[in-house]
């Protein structure tokens, strides 16, 4: 961040992994595509499956694009998108090491929600492997302009990463976020079903875990840290430092407990916000923070817009190029995050705006409660800005593509069949 423009108020266009990814990688926003939610293979959806990908768009204007790590979802790769990927366009990224006996925390029938230190050492976890080839590939010689994709797997669950990690944030130094007891009095019950209250949070106070999800959480960023810092390195001691545009993006946020809810796959602040930050070698100065607000979609364009490529027509997103320059600059448009069809939240610079697809909404005022305490949907003070930022939700929200088990004649005995096995 201090080397270039850390965006503070950037959002993901789908607060999951294959969702937000499919919409980044291509530029097209869920509502347009059909691609809601994790189980749906995103070139299946009719509009993704002619899309051109970033490394595709780059590709064809005479760049070379390789890649390693989580860079789509899980089983959905891509290898139209890339000349080579490693370990193998089928797998990637190689496996990480795991705790003798599962689940590590204790709290049983919890699947990879757990976590744990690993006596391993960094060299046996997969994204340290990640980092060490995207480094290798760094310090080759090009004929040509290259795309190069490094995808880090961390923090993503189960939390596991080795010891060292979990020393530098002792329990009794973890501080737990605030969440009042009476947090989900105001939220449409909509939005208690995304909280799933009686689910993960009621697990984890449970069991005592609180503190030390907390810590598994930070250790696990703390690893990837390492892995960025590596490949910065890499960068800044090979022979394409000085031309070489770097991005740093995750795409989704993340809940510790706040509002009883763990995970993502919601629509509040803390799932939806996202880091974003840029380093454009004779554009951006160091330092620089944009408060305004943005979307994991502008990558696309903006990455396309710096290469002087031909533009894509196909892309929903915006140039961050006039914020590059000026990163004080803040007059933006609210900002669409989506989380299933017809649910979507806007995000000004002050105010966050919920409407789901049964119509009941939140509205929340950053400026007096960034911690999102205070429903004040239908107030009379808000009813003005509300009808100012509704005009941004899509008109258009597309019928689920395939893949989506909500479209299944029994979506539950589907379910019910797949995990028995």
């Amino acid at each position: 961040a201090d080397s270039g423009v850390l965006f503070t108020n950037a959002h993901c266009a789908a607060p999951a992994c294959n969702p937000s990814r499919a919409a980044l990688m291509t530029g097209i926003r869920p509502s347009t595509s059909g691609v809601y939610i994790n189980p749906q293979p995103w070139r299946k959806s009719p509009v993704l499956k002619v899309a051109k990908t970033i490394p595709q768009w780059f590709m064809d204007h005479g760049y070379s694009a390789r890649g390693s790590g989580k860079i789509y979802h899980g089983s959905y790769p891509d290898p139209a998108s890339w000349e080579e990927y490693w370990p193998s366009q089928k797998q990637n990224k190689p496996g990480d090491p795991k705790p003798e006996n599962l689940p590590a925390n204790g709290i049983p029938k919890t699947s990879h929600f757990d976590w744990a230190p690993v006596p391993e050492g960094d060299e046996a976890m997969g994204d340290w492997q990640v980092a060490t080839w995207i480094s290798e590939r760094l310090a080759e010689e090009r004929d040509k302009p290259f795309f190069l994709a490094c995808g880090f797997y961390r923090p993503h669950l189960p939390w596991f990463a080795p010891q060292k990690y979990f020393d530098k944030f002792p329990l009794e130094s973890i501080q737990l976020p605030e969440v009042p007891d009476d947090d989900l009095k105001d939220i449409p019950e909509a939005g208690i079903k995304m909280a799933r209250p009686t689910g993960d949070h009621a697990k984890v106070t449970e069991h005592g875990e609180w503190k030390k999800a907390v810590q598994a959480y930070l250790a696990n960023v703390n690893f990837v840290d390492a892995c960025v810092g590596r490949v910065l390195d890499a960068l800044g001691g090979s022979p394409h430092a000085d031309n070489t545009i770097v991005v740093l993006w995750s795409d989704h946020g993340w809940h510790l407990g706040e509002k009883q809810h763990w995970r993502k796959f919601a629509l509040w602040d803390e799932a939806t916000r996202v880091q974003m930050m840029w380093n454009v070698p004779g554009v951006t100065e160091p330092g620089g923070v944009c408060k305004a607000p943005v979307n994991l979609l502008d990558i696309y364009p903006t990455l396309v817009d710096l290469c002087g490529l031909k533009k894509n027509p196909a892309l929903e997103g915006q140039s961050l190029v006039p914020h590059l320059k000026s990163p004080a600059e803040t007059t933006n448009p609210p900002t669409l995050t989506t989380h299933g069809r017809n649910n979507h939240a806007l995000r000004s610079g002050r105010y966050r705006y919920i409407r789901y697809a049964d119509g009941s909404e939140e509205f929340y005022d950053h400026q007096t409660d960034p911690m999102e305490f205070n429903n004040l949907a239908g107030e009379e003070s808000v009813v003005a800005e509300m009808k100012r930022m509704a005009k941004f939700f899509p008109t258009v929200n597309v019928q689920p593509s395939a893949g989506d088990p909500s479209k299944r004649k029994n979506p539950d005995k589907a379910a019910k069949k797949k995990s028995a096995k």
